[in-house]
């Protein structure tokens, strides 16, 4: 699906008085493209001049912009290369990566349009996904002012996109597949065995619990919680996913959360029942993923977890 924008006519940018750099801040409408008066004949000879950069192409024909006034390197992670297009059209967030395909970017811009489609928390619009004529891809998105915390976490807890879309209603989540990015090689096998006697035996670990599965951000880190420029909460770079709620506690070791975001959450999310008994399972998916990307550092905080539920179950 090279070259091909993921997103509806609906979802591109639209006209908007409110252009301004504040008003491309937050994860609103996209409301970055101000009514610019131009000719049809010079923009046709500014996008045949980049015909060759699908980026600046993009920027100057549905983003509604007529020049590119400039382009700043920003934060991109450690696997992208990020830039904000400043135009007269407002800014535009640009990741680019030079080895990987769009599909990485299509999911992206599937998780961050089916988040901002709840209207809860204010999540990046993206735009168009391609692929780069030299190899790679891209993915244009709305460009955010942060501001200078990760917002008030109340706030945030109080407004879950996850509980106002679920899918499976009523329907019972009994199992979790912990292991399905371990190998079975020789480093690895104590954990893979013990790991798949723990998913044989955990069924009891969801008794009394209602369990709807909801969409999920599914990386919910300090990374990857900001705020715009008027201290409202913003969530970005999802690995989204529909699962039982509690889930989103997995990353909490790394996400800083304090007694006040539980304590409201749970005022919109009740608390089911064996919580306190199942909320480690989450916890040892995360260690197991960054296990497998990032190394054995994270084997012997996952193989704990596993043998205190196996001693826990008598399994």
């Amino acid at each position: 699906m090279a070259n091909v924008a993921l997103l509806s006519a609906s979802s591109s940018p639209s006209t908007s008085s409110s252009a301004n750099a504040s008003s491309l801040v937050p994860r609103c409408p996209p409301s970055r493209r101000s009514a610019c008066t131009r000719r049809a004949a010079s923009k046709l000879s500014i996008v045949a001049a980049m015909g060759d950069d699908p980026i600046k192409e993009w920027i100057l024909t549905e983003g509604k912009a007529t020049q590119i006034t400039g382009i700043s390197s920003i934060g991109g992670g450690c696997i992208n290369s990020a830039q904000r297009y400043i135009t007269d059209a407002g800014s535009f967030f640009v990741k680019t990566n030079r080895r990987i395909g769009p599909a990485m970017f299509e999911g992206e811009a599937l998780g961050l349009k089916a988040m901002y489609d709840t209207k809860s928390i204010r999540v990046p619009l993206p735009y168009k996904v391609g692929s780069l004529p030299t190899g790679g891809s891209f993915i244009i998105m709305e460009f955010i002012q942060f501001g200078r915390s990760r917002g008030d976490q109340v706030t945030l807890s109080r407004n879950p996109f996850h509980s106002k879309k679920k899918l499976w209603e009523g329907s019972s989540l009994k199992c979790i597949k912990l292991l399905n990015l371990i190998r079975a090689m020789v480093s690895t096998l104590k954990i893979l065995l013990e790991g798949q006697q723990l998913i044989k035996n955990m069924h009891p670990l969801f008794d009394g619990a209602v369990i709807e599965p909801c969409l999920l951000h599914g990386d919910l880190w300090s990374g990857n919680i900001s705020s715009d420029a008027n201290g409202d909460p913003v969530i970005l770079d999802p690995a989204c996913y529909y699962g039982h709620n509690e889930a989103e506690f997995g990353m909490s070791w790394c996400a800083g959360f304090g007694g006040e975001f539980y304590s409201s959450y749970f005022q919109v999310m009740p608390k089911q029942p064996g919580f306190e008994k199942r909320r480690d399972l989450y916890l040892l998916y995360h260690y197991l993923n960054h296990y497998n990307l990032f190394g054995s550092g994270y084997r012997s905080s996952a193989m704990s977890i596993i043998e205190d539920y196996l001693r826990m179950l008598k399994a």
